[in-house]
């Protein structure tokens, strides 16, 4: 997938998509030995599945944009209505990340889980492509409509920003969500650290959730 331009904000732009290729595994791999993943690679192009039973994040950036993802089984491309949530820094409780591939011998699920036995999964400087959310959410000095990288919080959308043309924009000095249901593009951030990490490739359909019906 190729970067996103971030609106203006001055955080440094790093690439690292957590899951969504089985490529990936071994990129991860490297990383457990530091016990952080460092931005170092970009794999995407499919949607995966995220749930968390809480996610506290500083200074949240949310303004509407698009993703572009793999059409399965050709080289096309197609673009995808996102709202990109960006946040200095996250504490992730209790984190299973899902994405399933269809292969010539069947489905395999890419899991990935981090963040239990009281060790909370800690990014810093993480963007996050959601085309579907389901929480409980909070937010601590919420500002709507201001313009995407303007530190003030005062001035509204201004032209050539991502804000500009009447697309969603807030930001929040603090976000907590709880129970967390969240369909992605991307997942992008300079520093993912993952405590008890564990990665399994499973045979057939076992996604973080299953939609409802």
């Amino acid at each position: 997938m190729s970067s996103q331009v971030r609106g203006g904000t001055r955080w440094k732009r790093f690439a690292l998509v957590m899951v969504p290729s089985i490529a990936a595994t071994a990129a991860v791999g490297v990383g457990l030995a530091q016990g952080a993943l460092a931005a170092s690679f970009s794999v995407s192009g499919q949607d995966f599945k995220v749930t968390a039973d809480q996610l506290v994040g500083d200074d949240l950036i949310q303004y509407g944009s698009l993703a572009e993802g793999a059409v399965l089984g050709s080289k096309e491309k197609t673009k995808h209505p996102v709202t990109i949530s960006g946040f200095s820094r996250a504490e992730i409780t209790n984190m299973c990340q899902s994405l399933v591939t269809p292969t010539p011998i069947g489905n395999i699920t890419l899991q990935l889980r981090t963040g239990n036995k009281g060790r909370p999964a800690v990014a810093e400087n993480i963007y996050l492509d959601v085309a579907e959310l389901d929480a409980d959410a909070k937010f601590d000095q919420l500002d709507i409509g201001v313009a995407v990288g303007d530190g003030s919080h005062t001035t509204k959308p201004v032209p050539g920003t991502v804000a500009d043309g009447g697309l969603f924009s807030q930001r929040a000095k603090k976000a907590t969500l709880t129970n967390v249901r969240q369909k992605a593009w991307a997942t992008t951030a300079g520093t993912f650290t993952l405590p008890d990490l564990k990665l399994r490739l499973l045979s057939g359909n076992q996604p973080c959730y299953q939609d409802e019906k």
